[in-house]
């Protein structure tokens, strides 16, 4: 097949091919070959056409063709990070991606996209329709050449070069004959704020760089001293003035007991490295979170400094527990909390994690329809030897009029159970007297529930020792108390019932879930979000 000398493509894929634009105006279809085969306009290959591309990056098609960058009219080619930029009279013809040939383009040089007046008028065919190029993705882009058509993403990539040159980032060197160059990547993301607005458009070239080696010299320059426990912690101490930075990545968190020297300090750093001062840390810009509590937590165990002042955290548990009769989501996470409010410790402050939940969702809460059948549904669960200090079970349980929560809880067991039957079997019991309870109280209300409440268990072995009075050797030991469920039972005033653990809502009061679990048994406790999108 026949190259062109000057771009070295294939004279049906060249847009400024005189072959290319016969062949296309002969076929009056801008998405085939002259053969016949499928190209796409958008990534400019051959074997499928731009629709896949576009579903691919999630994103309308703009029409037959992008409007191209415009290398002409005095604007610099684009040149390879690392590369010395070419001289004018070895500038290339631009092509239909505003790309060379070769090297990967550096963003410092590229201009604002426009039509290239190079560019061939696109040829409508199969009834297509003429559209314009959308100024923002709905996706984020995958790759430069996609952004590139975008003046809010070449923005943002225009800032992140201009920071790189003005820290130092880098030098352009000559590439060393038989040494190949350590490839970049961009990486593109939409920064929103509180109200899910667009805050800004943010890029960031991955690439080979020294900073934090470059920042620890500056720090200790300053005079900080670098942990040994934690080598992103730097410590600052100089007669009464304490200073500590933390370094995640690229972002630095300071702390002081000292205004005058924060602020001399930043202006050092500002100096150094062409740093944005976001502010105080607060949680009012923390970053919300989709649960509130990590799995497999070792609260209980905690060893860490006791806190100077607990009022705050007494405050902050007190306020939760009175969130918890509106919030059932965060019955479990606020009954493990509330054990440490005499000495809460450091770790303890997974309080605050709470509160960037409740962020999330300021507008979450209880649905309760007015239709709900009167049918009272019950759930139980336990926790055997849930707590390592005492290995005391948990009890906890759910109650609805059907589709509406009206009762929940979470609680120790007073004694320490043998088995998980016998834990299980105890959680049943306390449910029902709750159900016994909730019945006399809806008859003085003048409501009469004449059909058995439904108990929901997930354990087969307290299911049989409520419905099997022979079942001695696990039941010998358990209290007469505890019998009561089988007496209820024999009443006709309940009935049980076996459900699946991953189905049983009584979970989210036992343990803490992962985030698609938890999310999951949310929207079985009828718990909405009144600010979400219909």
């Amino acid at each position: 097949m026949a190259k062109d000398a000057e771009t070295s493509k294939p004279k049906h894929l060249d847009p400024t091919s005189e072959y290319y634009l016969s062949s296309q105006a002969n076929l009056g279809d801008p998405d085939r070959t002259p053969t016949g085969r499928p190209w796409c306009t958008f990534c400019h290959r051959v074997g499928h056409t731009q629709e896949k591309c576009y579903r691919r990056l999630g994103i309308a098609p703009p029409g037959p063709h992008f409007e191209e960058p415009d290398w002409t009219g005095g604007d610099t080619p684009p040149v390879t990070m690392g590369d010395s930029p070419p001289s004018p009279a070895a500038t290339p013809s631009p092509s239909l991606s505003g790309i060379t040939a070769g090297p990967v383009p550096e963003i410092s040089s590229l201009a604002s996209p426009s039509s290239s007046p190079t560019a061939p008028s696109p040829t409508l065919g199969r009834g297509k329709r003429q559209k314009k190029a959308p100024s923002v993705l709905k996706d984020y882009p995958h790759s430069y050449k996609t952004a590139s058509h975008y003046p809010k993403w070449h923005a943002a990539m225009r800032a992140e070069i201009d920071a790189l040159e003005a820290n130092g980032t880098w030098t352009i060197e000559d590439l060393r004959p038989g040494k190949k160059p350590i490839g970049s990547k961009w990486v593109y993301k939409i920064k929103f704020n509180s109200d899910e607005s667009i805050e800004r458009y943010k890029a960031r070239v991955l690439s080979p760089r020294n900073w934090f080696a470059n920042l620890s010299t500056a720090l200790r320059s300053y005079g900080f001293l670098q942990s040994h426990a934690d080598h992103t912690l730097f410590t600052y101490r100089k007669r009464d003035i304490f200073l500590s930075v933390l370094v995640y990545v690229d972002d630095l968190i300071l702390a002081g007991n000292n205004s005058t020297a924060c602020s001399s300090f930043k202006k050092y750093l500002n100096d150094c490295f062409k740093l944005k001062d976001l502010g105080p840390l607060n949680l009012s810009a923390s970053k919300p979170i989709a649960f509130p509590m990590e799995q497999n937590h070792s609260l209980a165990l905690a060893g860490g400094p006791l806190l100077s002042d607990p009022r705050p955290y007494r405050r902050l548990i007190g306020r939760l527990v009175y969130l918890t009769i509106i919030r059932p989501d965060i019955c479990y996470v606020v009954h493990v909390l509330s054990q440490f409010m005499q000495s809460p410790r450091s770790q303890h402050n997974a309080a605050l994690r709470v509160l960037r939940y409740l962020k999330a969702a300021p507008g979450q809460g209880l649905f309760l329809p007015a239709d709900s059948p009167l049918q009272i549904y019950a759930f139980c669960d336990s926790d055997w030897a849930n707590c390592p200090l005492t290995h005391r079970s948990v009890t906890e349980y759910f109650v609805s009029l059907r589709n509406s929560p009206i009762s929940w809880r979470t609680k120790k067991q007073q004694t320490v159970s043998r088995s998980s039957a016998e834990a299980e079997y105890r959680s049943m019991a306390v449910t029902t007297c709750e159900l016994t309870w909730l019945k006399s109280f809806l008859l003085s209300l003048g409501v009469h529930h004449d059909r058995p409440m439904r108990l929901f268990c997930d354990n087969q072995a307290a299911l049989h020792i409520a419905s099997n009075p022979v079942f001695h050797e696990r039941t010998k030991h358990i209290e007469i108390d505890c019998h009561y469920v089988r007496e209820q039972l024999l009443a006709g005033n309940i009935s049980t019932a076996h459900v699946r653990t991953a189905q049983h809502v009584a979970d989210i009061f036992t343990k803490a879930l992962g985030c698609h679990q938890f999310h999951y048994l949310c929207g079985k406790l009828s718990i909405r979000n009144l600010h979400a999108p219909t």
